[in-house]
């Protein structure tokens, strides 16, 4: 069994009213977005002067804090970003400053990108494998990711955030008794289809229902039944209807965060996993659902709330 533990996330230091974003009266026009805050769901986003190490190691250290983990204890890292800076000449710099600023310098570490937003999932897949195989006990899951260019801040889908979040996935013998709420790792499931995977395509609902058939059918669940679903903040009508789609219900979607700071690249799950638990939301042994999809991809991995 493996078990998330103290979700944490970190967010762009400057705060922009929607109609601050650049370009984005232009971009609304461009696209044919009728320019209607209220209907898109758009807010503030968050925008950072910092880098993507920077961000990481401050999420990967708010997360080693709340689990109460000495960063000696923690077997590897897998480090997610849509983007890592540089080329094979500057990465080795990029990981040694995430790894020394965790306190994690002997630790293995994996580098997760090619999957875009679904990159954390992806990692808490490989990070649950890799714990119920024996092959590590502790490990560090964290993405990062910034937008460099302000005119890409605003797309078809979402309105973009710069931050990073993390989370520890531990054996359930290396959780110790009283460690506070945990997430049990119940089963990963994902959907593809290569033709798809391009840009230009849509989300497929499809995809998201083939995902949940693999992931839930075998514990007796339907998507209408689990207590909520982690998505990504995308604009409010497509998180709604592609969401609605898939099998499941307006009461299991947690759609606030939209407005707050709309989507922070694939760390909308987790972001939105630590906002519902510090509100009080979720229930001790209440199953969640972390599901994102982008075009030819669905990828979900199903949670089960340990009030510890």
């Amino acid at each position: 069994m493996s078990v998330l533990q103290a979700p944490r996330y970190v967010l762009g230091e400057e705060e922009l009213d929607h109609t601050e974003v650049e370009c984005l009266a232009e971009r609304a026009a461009e696209l044919k977005m009728v320019p209607r805050a209220a209907l898109w769901g758009w807010g503030s986003v968050r925008r950072t002067g910092r880098g993507l190490a920077e961000l990481a190691i401050d999420s990967g250290c708010a997360t080693l804090r709340a689990a109460g983990v000495d960063p000696a204890e923690v077997d590897a890292l897998i480090l997610c970003s849509t983007r890592f800076p540089g080329g094979p000449r500057t990465h080795g710099r990029f990981v040694e400053r995430i790894l020394t600023g965790t306190g994690l310098e002997r630790a293995a570490f994996l580098g997760i990108t090619l999957n875009r937003c679904t990159n954390l999932l992806v990692a808490l897949d490989t990070a649950h494998a890799l714990v119920a195989s024996g092959r590590h006990r502790r490990i560090l899951v964290i993405t990062t990711d910034r937008i460099e260019d302000e005119k890409e801040r605003m797309e078809s889908f979402a309105l973009f955030s710069d931050g990073a979040a993390s989370c520890l996935v531990s054996a359930g013998a290396a959780v110790p008794a009283g460690a506070g709420a945990g997430y049990r790792i119940r089963s990963t499931a994902s959907a593809q289809e290569a033709v798809a995977l391009d840009w230009s395509h849509e989300i497929s609902a499809d995809l998201a229902r083939e995902a949940n058939d693999r992931l839930l059918a075998p514990h007796g669940l339907a998507a209408d039944r689990v207590d909520g679903l982690l998505h990504a903040n995308l604009f409010l009508p497509l998180v709604t209807m592609k969401e609605r789609q898939a099998g499941f219900t307006a009461r299991q979607l947690y759609t606030a965060n939209i407005t707050r700071f709309g989507h922070c690249f694939a760390a909308d799950p987790l972001i939105n996993l630590a906002d519902q638990e510090r509100a009080g939301l979720l229930r001790d042994g209440g199953h969640y659902l972390a599901a994102v999809s982008v075009p030819g991809s669905r990828v979900a991995v199903l949670l089960q709330r340990d009030g510890g």
